[in-house]
């Protein structure tokens, strides 16, 4: 299961689980895993967010939302978002989503338009103050 990509501790019991094994075995095996470090929920919370941040140009907010969903505790989430996050730069990050949505546009035609736009940035994790920021300076000058 651990061969393919990194998975969280409450996902490999859920596997297990599925596949019908025990409670006492799904234990053991997992003490045996995070004794030779195989299974660590740090790790896995930094490749999600790392992932999350490079591959599919998310904010925070839904990166430490997609951290969680993998059974990762929140104070792990939001540690790891934290670290992941100092180095990079939240505006050109936004920027990078934003381009993705216009596809080579440089000015938001009207109201409807700016409206769709935070939405689409809002459920990508980013804050409100923000993408109201971008997305009023891309209305004004285009």
């Amino acid at each position: 299961m651990l061969g393919r990509r990194e998975l969280s501790e409450a996902q490999v019991r859920q596997r297990l689980a599925r596949k019908g094994h025990d409670e006492e075995t799904i234990d053991a095996a997992i003490a045996r895993l995070k004794s030779d470090r195989s299974l660590d929920d740090v790790r896995v919370a930094g490749a999600i967010a790392r992932s999350e941040i490079s591959l599919r140009k998310r904010g925070k907010l839904r990166v430490k939302r997609r951290i969680e969903a993998a059974g990762i505790a929140a104070e792990t989430a939001q540690r790891a978002v934290d670290e992941t996050f100092q180095d990079v730069d939240g505006n050109a990050l936004i920027a990078a989503a934003l381009d993705k949505r216009l596809r080579g546009r440089t000015r938001i035609e009207d109201d409807r338009e700016f409206q769709r736009l935070y939405r689409y940035l809002a459920s990508q994790g980013f804050e409100s103050d923000r993408i109201v920021t971008l997305l009023k300076r891309l209305r004004r000058t285009g």
